[in-house]
């Protein structure tokens, strides 16, 4: 197997993988960037998530909208913990066994949603 159908961690990249490794990534123009303010009801939900213990596609896939989304008061639980069993090419939440079920986590989500 050749080095180049590697991914870093050792293991063999996907057929989508492999074509866009050998499309060469620009840098965006700095126009096309934008200021993210971390507003009192992003600053509220985060401090929310992480008292109770909780995971969000938002924070596990390194969402760009996150700070947007937030601050609507409005987020994607990842439920059943911070890895997921799928290996999406476009998603940056690890791969992995998923870890013993939380029973309480039901609970705390909707107690978090209500909130």
């Amino acid at each position: 197997m050749s080095v180049n159908n590697l991914a870093p961690e050792g293991r063999k990249l996907l057929r989508v993988e492999q074509r866009n490794k050998a499309v060469p990534v620009e840098r965006k123009p700095e126009w096309i960037k934008a200021k993210v303010q971390m507003g009192p009801e992003f600053v509220g939900l985060k401090n929310l998530v992480k008292k109770e213990g909780l995971h969000t596609v938002c924070e596990e896939a390194g969402c760009p909208n996150i700070f947007e989304c937030w601050e609507d008061k409005e987020a994607t639980f990842l439920i059943g913990g911070s890895e997921c069993t799928r290996r999406c090419d476009f998603c940056q939440i690890d791969t992995g066994k998923p870890s013993p079920l939380d029973r309480l986590e039901p609970t705390k989500v909707a107690r978090s949603v209500q909130s």
